[in-house]
């Protein structure tokens, strides 16, 4: 508890730095005499040259980095991540990539909490648990969400498991590092949405959020594959990454000359708008606003931007609840556009019980039980997939599927269309055997008739 204490104060502080200097950096996109995004290839190529040079392991979004830290360096990160990450993502936004903060804040806190850990000489076991609370510290101040922050890094290692021996911990550090970051002078986000005076029955409302849970697991797989083949698609040519990261940073450019700059950058103006709670003054986006935002993620990421994952997430959330809630003629837009914040959460990262204690923390207690409903839905629909290739995989999530325990998402190749494959060849191996054991029945009768 004390370690914990210490180690969340000590992230608490590095995050607020962190988010301080983002803040000053966007608000100083004014200053520029051209628009901010046509610096995209210059920040691109600079973002990759930082951490191919210093700090290769801080590629990508952040969180994917420590997942794979936990499984398999034992929780041992470079602490020259934290600087450089801090560096690149600060960049890369101020640019206008499409990415977020929590995934470096989360990558932030395990390194700093891995350097503490080797400092003092921590035993293997010891450094991954507080490694672990540096990840649930880092999402807690940077989410606002202390308790769904701790908890969603403790949920998003293994799929299906929380590691009970590290959640009081992880607790803790996540309440350290949140109102530390308070104290220091972070303001957070918080939407009061009014829903209902008291919790009523609704069962119109309830089959309506089925539906919802359904369409939201189908927009997180969406999500899943876009950017996991975009970032394989990239990899696959056959160029320097500083020459991609400069091509990429051009095709951004171009989008957003044709399609607008609201899908650049963190786009938490457009979150707010989608959640606002006036029916009257909710806005109305395309339905294709969730698509290129996912297109826009996935290219910044895969040119080599510097950034996270889950702001993007909660972007494509809203804003396809919102789109949802248009649909289907609701009166409740604002409430689908919140669920669909936490379903995609859910859906994308297998974080089921975070994002429905996030849904309570950030939207209160009104709405979880229609939230909770298309949350659990969302993460069953995406299967074993993930955001986070590097997720343990503890639990089959139906009977349908052949998963093998244990394993990485990354690993594992599982569909229906599998499974009915095997199951069709073990049919088929059944037939064979019958004819072998019918074909040597008959053999020995005809030996035995002719003696």
């Amino acid at each position: 508890m004390f370690l914990s204490s210490i180690v969340g104060v000590f992230i608490g502080a590095i995050v607020t730095l962190f988010l301080k200097m983002l803040q000053y950096s966007e608000d100083s996109r004014a200053i520029l005499p051209f628009n901010y995004y046509y610096l995209l290839p210059f920040a691109m190529l600079l973002s990759v040259w930082m951490v191919k040079k210093f700090a290769p392991t801080a590629e990508g979004h952040g969180t994917e980095k420590v997942i794979e830290a936990i499984h398999k360096e034992d929780g041992k990160i470079d602490v020259k991540v934290i600087p450089i990450k801090i560096f690149a993502t600060i960049l890369s936004i101020f640019s206008g990539a499409s990415v977020g903060k929590e995934g470096p804040a989360a990558q932030i806190g395990a390194g700093a909490a891995s350097y503490i850990s080797m400092f003092f000489k921590f035993s293997r076991h010891d450094r991954k648990k507080l490694v672990i609370c540096g990840i649930s510290a880092g999402f807690a101040s940077v989410f606002g969400t202390p308790i769904a922050g701790a908890i969603f890094g403790v949920e998003v290692l293994i799929i299906g498991v929380l590691m009970y021996d590290v959640l009081l911990p992880s607790i803790i550090a996540g309440f350290a590092a949140f109102t530390t970051a308070q104290l220091l002078g972070v303001e957070y986000t918080y939407y009061d949405l009014h829903f209902y005076q008291s919790i009523s029955f609704d069962l119109p409302l309830i089959l309506t959020t089925v539906v919802a849970g359904l369409f939201f697991g189908f927009i997180s797989d969406f999500v899943v594959t876009t950017v996991s083949k975009i970032h394989r698609a990239i990899r696959a040519i056959k160029y320097s990454p500083y020459a991609k990261a400069v091509a990429g940073g051009l095709l951004l450019i171009l989008l957003t000359t044709i399609f607008g700059d609201e899908y650049l950058g963190l786009g938490l103006s457009t979150i707010k708008e989608a959640l606002d709670p006036s029916v009257a003054n909710s806005a109305e986006f395309p339905w294709y606003v969730f698509i290129l935002k996912t297109l826009f993620t996935a290219l910044s990421l895969g040119s080599g931007a510097s950034g996270g994952i889950i702001t993007p997430i909660f972007y494509i959330g809203a804003t396809s609840g919102n789109f949802f809630g248009h649909l289907v003629g609701s009166d409740y837009i604002a409430l689908f556009a919140a669920i669909g914040f936490v379903s995609v959460l859910a859906g994308t990262t297998n974080s089921p019980i975070a994002a429905i204690i996030m849904s309570v923390e950030l939207f209160g207690i009104e709405m979880v039980h229609y939230a909770a409903i298309s949350i659990v839905i969302s993460f069953l629909i995406t299967g074993h997939r993930s955001i986070f290739s590097s997720q343990k995989v503890a639990m089959k999530k139906s009977e349908m599927l052949e998963v093998k325990m244990g394993e990485e998402i990354e690993n594992l190749s599982v569909s229906l269309e599998e499974y009915e494959k095997g199951k069709i060849d073990r049919i088929k191996k059944r037939i064979r055997e019958k004819r072998e054991k019918l074909y040597r029945y008959k053999n020995k009768k005809s030996r035995e008739k002719k003696l």
